[in-house]
């Protein structure tokens, strides 16, 4: 039983450490500026975290899942590339058919 406690601690600082390492690097926080956009990389990484950056930004007006100082087709190639791919999503949920 304590085995299954020390488990469950670790998985929860895991947790925590991996959320705030996620939050710093959201779209709409003012890192960006005109002369230096979001480009393809960061609309990949802001893809990916979107699902968070949509439960962060209920209720918070200044909070975004997109950044709007971007490059312009490259960031939104990278940002909805990453979205459509969900990390493998559909192939992880889809199970192999047998004959």
């Amino acid at each position: 039983m304590n085995k299954t406690i020390n488990k469950k601690v670790k998985l929860s600082i895991i947790i925590l450490i991996s959320l705030f390492l996620l939050t710093g690097c959201m779209p709409g926080d003012g890192s960006y500026s005109p002369d230096d956009p979001a480009n393809f990389l960061s609309g990949i990484w802001h893809g990916w975290t979107a699902p968070i950056s949509l439960i962060l930004s209920i209720g918070n007006s200044s909070r975004s899942i997109y950044e709007t100082i971007n490059t312009g087709f490259w960031y939104d190639f990278g940002f909805y590339m990453a979205i459509i791919s969900g990390f493998g999503g559909l192939s992880l949920s889809r199970g192999k058919k047998k004959n």
